[in-house]
């Protein structure tokens, strides 16, 4: 039996190392809090944030190009493409409760200039929290329908 990745576990770590202001590490404090969710998940280290979406993937994250139904879960990590100002993007993890990078955030946007431009995003999931697929192509189509709502991610 292959280890298994702990979202809760992850969260904790990036919960309980939060600083109460950005310390402009968000990337690395992101990463380090993957990585303390165990199953071996380790993430290629790249300069900037906003560069960490095939790091994640190959480590097992899905990207999810629709809002989720209920909403974020914890584990769930966002990589925000760069704004003037702030050239490396921004990456944090939603705990259950908020999102949070090197810091706890009011929102899902990490500052004002953020909040205000709202750059391009992508949210990943990791591979084995997302609900079991079926085989049947009607049972899909169901199931997408009633759990995914369509919406592009911006």
């Amino acid at each position: 039996m292959e280890p298994v990745w702990s979202a809760d576990a992850a969260a904790r770590h990036l919960r309980s190392h939060a600083q109460q202001h950005s310390q402009g590490r968000c990337a690395a404090y992101t990463r380090e809090a993957i990585e303390a969710g165990g199953g071996g998940v380790k993430l290629k280290r790249t300069g900037s944030a906003k560069d960490y979406g095939p790091s994640l993937e190959a480590a097992g994250f899905l990207p999810m190009n629709f809002t989720p139904v209920g909403g974020y879960q914890a584990g769930d990590v966002a990589v925000i493409q760069p704004i003037p100002k702030h050239p490396h993007g921004h990456m944090q993890m939603y705990d259950g409760r908020q999102w949070i990078s090197d810091f706890v955030q009011r929102d899902f946007w990490p500052g004002p200039s953020y909040r205000a431009q709202r750059p391009a995003f992508t949210v990943y999931r990791f591979r084995t929290l997302f609900p079991q697929r079926t085989t049947s192509t009607s049972a899909m189509c169901s199931t997408s329908t009633s759990t995914a709502t369509a919406t592009t991610v911006h």
